[in-house]
This record gives C-alpha cells, sequence and structure tokens, in this order.
C-alpha cells in the first residue's frame, strides 16, 4: 500500500474506488481516502498526495458515480419501475426520497453518502423515481464534497496527532465507521 500512496497512481486508485462502490458499496473506498490522506501528512515522500488534489479527486470521482447511477435507473424503464413496484418497502422509498428532493430536502442526499449503501440507495432512487437532474446534482456535490474533505481531514488529523502509521489510520477509519453509523440512525429515523 505504502508504493501506491507514494505514487500518482493513488489519484486514480481513489477515483476508480470512489467512482465504483456506488455500484459496490463494499469497496474500501473510505479507507483509500484515508490512507492516502494520512501518507500525505507524513511528508516523508517527495511524491506524496496532496491534500486538496486528493479531496477534489474524490469529491468529484463521488459525484461522477453518483450520476452514472442516477442516470442508469433513470433511464431503467418498465423493468425497473416494476421492480420497485413488487416492494412495498422499496415504492414507499422511492416516493419518500422524491418528496424529499422536490421540496429541498437535499439533506437526506448529504446524509447518506455517509451512510453504508446510503449513497447507492439514493441516487438509484432519486434516478428510478425520475427527478429532475437539477434537484439531485447540487446535493450530490455538496454530499461528494463533504465526505471527502470529512475523509482526507480525518486521515491527515490522525497521522498528525498518532504519527503516519496503521495505528492513526484505524482511528480514522473507525471516526468515519461512527460517522456513518450515526447517518444510518438518522436516516432510519422517522420525520415527526
Amino acid at each position: 500500500m505504502g508504493a501506491l500512496t507514494g505514487s500518482p497512481w493513488i489519484y486514480a486508485a481513489v477515483a476508480l474506488s470512489v467512482l465504483l462502490d456506488v455500484f459496490l458499496p463494499v469497496l474500501p473506498s473510505g479507507v483509500l481516502v484515508i490512507t492516502a490522506a494520512t501518507a500525505a501528512a507524513a511528508e516523508t515522500a517527495a511524491d506524496v498526495p496532496d491534500v486538496l488534489v486528493l479531496t477534489l479527486c474524490a469529491a468529484t470521482a463521488s459525484v461522477l458515480g453518483d450520476l452514472v447511477a442516477y442516470r442508469l435507473a433513470r433511464r431503467g424503464g418498465a423493468r425497473l419501475d416494476r421492480a420497485i413496484a413488487r416492494s412495498r418497502r422499496l415504492t414507499t422509498a422511492q416516493e419518500r426520497l422524491g418528496a424529499a428532493l422536490t421540496r429541498g430536502g437535499g439533506a437526506l442526499v448529504v446524509l447518506a453518502r455517509f451512510a453504508p449503501a446510503g449513497r447507492s440507495l439514493v441516487s438509484l432512487g432519486a434516478g428510478a423515481a425520475h427527478r429532475r437532474v437539477r434537484e439531485f446534482l447540487p446535493w450530490s456535490a455538496l454530499a461528494g464534497l463533504s465526505w471527502a474533505a470529512y475523509s482526507v481531514t480525518l486521515g491527515y488529523l490522525g497521522a498528525h496527532w498518532l504519527g503516519a502509521t496503521w495505528l492513526a489510520a484505524a482511528v480514522s477509519v473507525a471516526a468515519l465507521s461512527g460517522a456513518g453509523a450515526a447517518a444510518a440512525y438518522l436516516l432510519r429515523r422517522r420525520p415527526a
């Protein structure tokens, strides 16, 4: 991993991981971003990733992944609509998401970016609900930038406080997981 974080290929690896984790939520994109930020904090090599470039790379890949999932779900057509209609739970979730986005409830998109698989559900749900891209894109951009900045900051600060070690990366990943658990809890709560 050290060889990857010390090379320019880290940006491609981060972008690919973040882009694809909308379809495969088990990909460790957050871990990769944090590890790269930890390496950036170490500043031991001239080729360590730059934190600003790393943040922009992760945020851009997040938004692009969201848009690809959104477009695929939006163009899913009758087949996807039938699959959603067979599940009362999915139908309800689609209606709630559509209503939340229409009311300007884009905070849902931002919060879901931190929850495990939340990004996938919201991106695919917004497309399947045929929400307009202008209702979804600004919130997706804010969500991607917030998540990327939070992840990079965790890795960077963890390395400064605990040294550029695996312990720093582990503590930072635990903090990211905690934010994900909190986001998942808030998403599950029913509005009053």
